[in-house]
């Protein structure tokens, strides 16, 4: 299908690996021009390097701290005029409620809820008056399906959730929609992590807590990060463009809800 994006411009956040990497990629693949950012060189140097590589639209590595004011700046002078912008941040560290102090707290508010939408703020009315614009919110699954030892980052998500509920209509009319991209398990090095803290936390070795959590999920395997580029490309395109204020489940059939 071609999603009718390839010469639209793209701001990703948080991009040198994992799902904001994969997004980036399956962007590049349809021919869009993509900004990468992460605060570390090599590692985003190597990412814009690779998506070039592969054809496509044209990658430029913006180093960023996206929690940060300063590199919010940069990353949007650097692309002042995108059509498309994925939000994203590290999650915060898994844990024990008990032992997270008001800096925690905030921290965590600040990655995953603030800088997503400060970046917004920068973006959205240039959309509109272009008439075209895709904002992908990449939150997580344990927004609707609260993981324990992510509290940290249920509350932080789930209020970014609730904030985007509010605005996320209005914008459609002139051809602007934002969404949010809500994953499961899939196959990064968060996941990966996530599970080893579970593992710590139950009676279970490493491989019998994965399995055990696996045999919960329809697909019984993790996500590829290819197939949730795929989607959030989907998203992105013109055809997508009857979506708005979603939350959409990549979860292989983890959440158990009717709605």
């Amino acid at each position: 299908m071609d999603l009718k994006i390839a010469g639209r411009k793209a701001i990703i956040c948080a991009s040198s690996k994992g799902l904001g990497k994969a997004c980036a990629l399956a962007l590049a693949a349809e021919g869009v021009d993509v900004w990468i950012s992460a605060r570390s060189r090599g590692p985003l140097q190597a990412a814009a390097d690779e998506i070039n590589a592969a054809g496509g639209g044209n990658a430029t590595a913006v180093i960023a701290d996206v929690t940060s004011d300063s590199g919010r700046a940069a990353l949007y002078e650097a692309c002042p005029a995108p059509d498309i912008l994925i939000n994203n941040a590290g999650g915060p560290a898994p844990g024990d409620f008990r032992n997270w102090d008001q800096k925690d707290w905030f921290d965590a508010v600040n990655a995953n809820m603030y800088s997503a939408i400060d970046m917004i703020r920068r973006c959205l009315d240039g959309m509109i008056d272009r008439r075209f614009g895709r904002i992908i919110n990449i939150t997580s699954v344990a927004v609707k399906l609260p993981v324990p030892v992510l509290g940290l980052s249920n509350g932080a998500r789930a209020g970014l959730t609730g904030f985007i509920s509010g605005i996320a209509r209005e914008p459609a009319q002139y051809n602007v929609t934002i969404n949010n991209l809500l994953p499961g398990y899939i196959a990064t090095e968060r996941m990966w992590s996530v599970l080893e803290a579970g593992a710590r936390q139950s009676s279970l070795d490493k491989d019998a807590f994965e399995q055990n959590l696996f045999n919960k999920i329809g697909a019984r395997r993790p996500g590829e990060p290819d197939e949730f580029g795929a989607t959030c490309a989907f998203l992105c395109s013109q055809q997508a463009a009857y979506i708005t204020a979603q939350n959409v489940l990549m979860d292989g059939g983890l959440y158990p809800g009717t709605f």
